[in-house]
């Protein structure tokens, strides 16, 4: 398969890679020229604009964008719009919310190009252990770009979810879980810390892996993490959040359902804006630890 690969960022040019190493054949681009030359460097064929991306893919065409979310996925959608043909396909990787990705389907349908999300899950662990990709979209779209998310994903690790949206709002979600969970950990790891007794916080998360009921990848990473750094003096307790949690808390709301360990996850989020406790410095490791996103050093916090 012949596919184009849209922003070389952490996950992008590990995807790139991953599908070239998997026999596909992969035209690369990324507004970053050097980013462009190092996917070359590894066997993409390169492109210095949308237009030559396109121009170097055979009808029909399938082109993977990875880009951020909000304005940057809108204006890279809107330009491919008006250079793809009918009966390509577009999709999305990103973290989009699901009510945008809709409505860039419908733009694109109006071209007759057919959209696909695929909520995409891994980090930059995702080159070796590959990529969870909860995907949206027709039946036939996904038929058609599942040698891709075949080569992408470990064994069982893709499923067609649902129509298009369904992809980003199921990451959506998983990402909320995966606040509640980073958080439990957090919250546990500062306890043990300001207990009576003096332990081996990164003993226990190693114990903790092996038969533990609590044991978990976000453990594993844990593990690393305090093994590196044992009291977490090099990382600030600033926690960002991206926006899937605040997503999830909004559709929570707009469908009764209630999240309130989700919620509480977040709101610890803004608070450790103000406050550089144990559990805000782990949790600011763990994002760190498996998508690779920067952390604030303690001199830089605030």
């Amino acid at each position: 398969m012949r596919i184009g690969m849209v922003g070389l960022g952490k996950m992008g040019a590990n995807m790139a890679t991953r599908l070239l190493q998997g026999g596909h054949e992969v035209v690369a681009f990324d507004v970053n020229a050097e980013a462009v030359q190092k996917a070359a460097d590894g066997g993409a064929a390169p492109a210095g604009s949308l237009a030559e991306l396109v121009e170097q893919l055979a009808a029909p065409r399938i082109v993977w964008i990875m880009v951020p979310a909000g304005a940057i996925t809108d204006q890279t959608v809107d330009s491919l719009a008006e250079l793809l043909d009918p009966g390509d396909l577009l999709v999305d990787g990103g973290n989009s919310r699901w009510t945008s990705t809709k409505s860039q389907a419908a733009r694109l349908g109006e071209h007759g190009i057919e959209m696909v999300d695929a909520g995409t899950s891994g980090g930059v662990w995702g080159l070796a252990e590959g990529y969870c990709l909860m995907v949206g979209g027709s039946a036939a779209a996904v038929e058609r770009l599942a040698p891709a998310l075949t080569t992408l994903a470990p064994p069982d690790g893709w499923a067609h979810v649902g129509p298009v949206g369904s992809g980003h709002y199921t990451k959506m979600i998983h990402n909320g879980i995966e606040y509640a969970m980073m958080q439990a950990y957090a919250e546990g790891f500062e306890l043990l810390d300001a207990g009576e007794f003096d332990l081996d916080l990164g003993q226990i998360a190693q114990v903790w892996r092996h038969g533990s009921v609590v044991r978990s990848w976000l453990l594993d990473l844990a593990a690393d993490a305090l093994e590196a750094d044992p009291d977490l003096s090099q990382v600030a307790g600033y926690v960002e959040d991206s926006g899937e949690g605040r997503w999830t808390v909004e559709a929570a709301i707009d469908a009764a359902v209630a999240v309130p360990t989700i919620a509480m996850a977040l709101f610890a989020r803004f608070s450790s804006r103000k406050d550089d406790a144990f559990a805000n410095r782990l949790l600011a490791a763990l994002r760190n630890q498996f998508g690779g996103h920067a952390v604030r050093r303690p001199d830089s916090a605030g």
